[in-house]
Formats: structure tokens, sequence, C-alpha cells
């Protein structure tokens, strides 16, 4: 199966440099082509490319957005960024893209990073609740079940509280069915709830005899950064874990 990739670049030289450079390792296959953010939104709606090589450089919309429309219109798709700008967040990269090359580079590295990319399993899923309490019971299973394939263990009692609750929040507060969706970074573990209801999720103050409005403190106890965010199915509470290092080799 050829790994199918989205190449989104407004200088059309580059784009021809890198299709050329898939073409001659073989095993892809350039799905489209996008000159600007908007149309790169569109064409990873449309192709559902299995990766997109990004340049943050476009002219109509700032980088950090259109990957993040790009993740909404396409979460499965795995995106490296290919960018000659010098002012990058490189954090904010490594949290949220699979790799990153500078244009100085050879194209022969990004194509080698695209290989590994491409090949590399599942790393989103996905899954519609019910407007019902027993939601969040089926979507803390729905974690425990992805965290054991992903290996990932060690985060499973934080991220099932999370899950649980972000859940539990949008059946109860936002009276709505939602949809949870799991995205490995490689640095985090996000977790996405989308809903269509009314309402914020807001922090309530702190209180030994109110019943409801501990559960967000406890979320934004647990994890590293969470928020809240419009999308066109409503809105999307989402959360973010760090994932556990790996030891260098040899220590």
């Amino acid at each position: 199966m050829s790994i199918r990739v989205l190449l989104v670049d407004d200088v059309v030289e580059v784009r021809r440099l890198v299709r050329t450079a898939l073409r001659v390792r073989g095993g892809f296959e350039v799905v489209a082509e996008a000159k600007d953010g908007a149309e790169a939104v569109r064409l990873a709606e449309e192709q559902r490319p299995d990766v997109v090589v990004l340049d943050l450089g476009l002219p109509d919309i700032a980088g950090h957005q259109v990957l993040t429309d790009i993740r909404h219109q396409s979460p499965r798709s795995k995106v490296v960024v290919f960018s000659g700008l010098d002012e990058v967040d490189r954090a904010w990269l490594a949290e949220h893209v699979e790799g990153f090359v500078v244009k100085d580079a050879e194209v022969d590295y990004l194509v080698d990073l695209l290989v590994s990319v491409g090949e590399n399993p599942e790393t989103s899923a996905l899954l519609d609740l019910p407007r019902s309490l027993a939601s969040a019971r089926v979507a803390r299973q729905f974690v425990a079940q992805k965290l054991d394939e992903w290996g990932l263990l060690e985060l499973l009692d934080d991220a099932l509280l999370v899950a649980s609750e972000l859940a539990a929040n949008a059946v109860t507060h936002a009276e709505s069915a939602c949809r949870i969706r799991l995205a490995l970074a490689p640095s985090t573990l996000r977790i996405d709830v989308i809903d269509t209801g009314a309402g914020t999720p807001e922090p309530q103050p702190p209180s030994w005899s109110e019943e409801h409005g501990r559960g967000l403190h406890l979320v934004d106890a647990l994890t590293t950064a969470w928020g809240l965010e419009v999308v066109d199915e409503g809105k999307m509470v989402w959360a973010e874990l760090a994932r556990p290092k790996v030891p260098a080799a040899g220590l």
C-alpha cells in the first residue's frame, strides 16, 4: 500500500521538488497539492491523506491555525512540517506534529522521515457516544482499550479520569450526545470531547459541601494543558497528558 500524501506549500518549485523525490523513492502517492491554508484544509477533509507535508509560512492563514484546522478535518492524518521559517516554537510543534524538517535540509531526509511516519501504527481513535449517563463508562472502556493497544498503561488512571469527566460534562451539563477522540503526538496524549450543547465548562470555586464542580479542577491538575474550541459541530473540550519519556539508550 502506498503512503498517501498531501503537499502544502505556496512555492510551486518546492512542491515539485518533494513530489519528484517521493516518486523516485517509490511507495508514495501524492493525492493532492495545496498552495494556501484554506485549500489545504479543504483537501485534507476531502482526501484524508496518511501524511500532510505542511509549510507554516502560507500566505492566507497562520501556520498554527492551518495545522489545527487540518487536525480537526482529518484527525487520522499525520503532519510533518517542512518549513523555512526561522522563528518557530519547536516545543509547541513537538507536541502537535509527527516531524519537523527545515528547508535547508536535504530532501532525502524529509523523505526518510515520511517513510517512518507513514508506516507507524494508527495513532488516533474516535468514538460517538449517546446522550446517556452510561456514556462516561463507555468512554472509560474505550480509553482503556486504546491505551492498552498503544502500550501507554502508565497514563491509564489519569486518562480515565479526564475522559470520564469531559464525557460526563457533555452529557449532564451540555445535555448533548458527544464524540470522544484520542490522538497521540510525540510527547502527549490528547483527549477531545465534542458536543453540540450550550454553555461552556468552567471550574467552580472549591467547596467541601457541593457534590459537583470539582471535576475540572482535577482535569487541570492532571493535564499539561486543557481548553475549549468552537468547531463546526459545536464545541470541543480538549486536554493533553504528558507521555512518559523514553530513557536514552545506555542509561
